[in-house]
Parts: structure tokens; C-alpha cells; sequence
């Protein structure tokens, strides 16, 4: 008999701040994540096709091809946004040993996906828990990834790189959608310590947020239960004093 997956411990959207600065995490069920962000359901749902239209991510380091992705960068500062010039996603190899020191060039998230009144807002309330979590105005150096981890090559690992922080202040994952798998378990620990907890993320716009200075996270692989699955994430990172680089800017 399977085991079934752990529930998530959930946070009430007017306390994810608070919950950010005691825990160093919180978990939003759907309707918790649409209240943060003040849209509706119906609005991010508009968004869910375009997972389908993510390209190869040809980086992988351990040889698979599991990851199709998407990636782009904003600047918000007190409600406004700013998308700058497409650049490379790049982290050091202190916080990413597998592809830590490599400038990686995904496809831009589409234009439509950006313009969508529910992206906006998502952006903005992350800007503004950001600011909550830090006592700052910003701005704040946002680059979003779009992720689909699949089975095509048997399994799919939606963090090759093993449980880690991201080098930046704020770490939001909402889960898009998965289909036909069985794993893809979130794990959360402290960062000095023992602590943590785990739970599976299983409705869509379920979301993980997380004061990466105080927390490590990983996602366990996903295995399919038909002959083809896949796990749907948008990753959001935010960070104060510029974008990662081999020289912030």
C-alpha cells in the first residue's frame, strides 16, 4: 500500500508575513494565495497553458532531460514593475554545487504571460512581503522561472541540486499542476538546525514561501504513474542590491 502524501501546514494569507518573520516559511492553500495577491482563482488559471510552451533546459549537468523552463527579470519597488533586459541566470557554486558558476540563457516567459493583471499583482505582493520581511522599500531584484519537471527520462528531479538556499532574501513556489506522478515531496529545514518539515503540494496554487537566509529546501524526484507525468512550479526570487552575477547588478 502506498503511503499517502503529508499535508501541508497551512498559513491564513493575512499571517504570511508574520509567519515568514517567526517560522521562516508558510504555506498558502489556493484560495489563501489568491487573497495575497487580490485576485481570483478564475484570473490564474489563464496562466496554466502556457507551462506548455516551456523549452528544453539543455544546462543539466547530470545528464538528464527532465526540466523544461522559462526565465525572466524584474525590478519591483512599492507596487511598480520593471522588466529588464533579458540575462542569464546565474548563482555561485556556494549556494548551487551542481550549476553553481555557469551562465545559463533560458527563453523568456512570454509576453502575454507577463501582461496578465494576476502576474502583476503576484509580482507586487511579493515585492511587498519582501519589504514586510526585510524592514525595506526595495527595490527588489525579482527573476521568475517557470519549471516543468517531467518523466521522459524515467524520473525527474526538481532539485538536482539537493536542498539548498537560492542566495537571496525572499523564495516563493507555487505549484501549477501535476499530472500522473507520485512523489515531488517539499522539504523545508532550518538552515542552523534540525527543524524542518515536509508535505506534498497537490492542488494548484498551493504556495511555498520562504525567508531564504533562515531556511534550506528541496523537492524529493517525481516518478510516473502512467507512462508520462510531470510536476508545473513557478519560482520566484528576490533579492536586494541586484541581480546574482559573476558582479551583482
Amino acid at each position: 500500500m502506498s503511503q499517502a502524501p503529508f499535508a501541508a501546514p497551512l498559513t491564513p494569507p493575512d499571517r504570511a508575513a508574520q509567519a515568514l518573520a517567526g517560522a521562516g516559511h508558510a504555506v498558502l492553500d489556493p484560495a489563501g494565495f489568491a487573497t495575497l495577491i487580490d485576485s481570483e482563482l478564475r484570473e490564474l488559471e489563464v496562466l496554466r497553458p502556457f507551462w506548455d510552451d516551456l523549452r528544453p533546459d539543455t544546462y543539466l549537468r547530470d545528464g538528464g532531460h527532465y526540466r523544461r523552463r522559462r526565465h525572466s527579470c524584474f525590478i519591483v519597488e512599492q507596487g511598480r514593475i520593471e522588466q529588464v533586459p533579458h540575462r542569464a541566470h546565474w548563482q555561485p557554486i556556494e549556494y548551487n554545487a551542481l550549476h553553481g558558476g555557469l551562465e545559463r540563457w533560458f527563453e523568456p516567459i512570454a509576453p502575454a504571460v507577463v501582461a496578465a493583471p494576476a502576474w502583476q499583482r503576484t509580482l507586487q505582493a511579493m515585492g511587498a512581503l519582501a519589504s514586510s520581511l526585510r524592514g525595506s522599500a526595495g527595490p527588489w531584484y525579482l527573476e521568475a522561472h517557470q519549471f516543468r519537471i517531467d518523466t521522459t527520462d524515467g524520473i525527474g528531479r526538481p532539485t538536482p541540486e539537493g536542498a539548498h538556499r537560492d542566495g537571496v532574501d525572499l523564495v516563493a513556489v507555487v505549484l501549477i499542476g501535476r499530472e500522473g506522478i507520485k512523489g515531488g515531496e517539499t522539504r523545508v529545514f532550518d538552515a542552523d538546525g534540525p527543524t524542518g518539515l515536509r508535505f506534498t503540494m497537490q492542488s494548484p496554487w498551493t504556495c511555498l514561501l520562504l525567508d531564504d537566509a533562515r531556511v534550506i529546501h528541496e523537492s524529493t524526484p517525481i516518478q510516473p504513474l502512467e507512462a508520462y507525468g510531470h510536476r508545473d512550479t513557478l519560482v520566484l526570487t528576490l533579492r536586494a542590491g541586484g541581480f546574482q552575477g559573476p558582479t551583482a547588478t
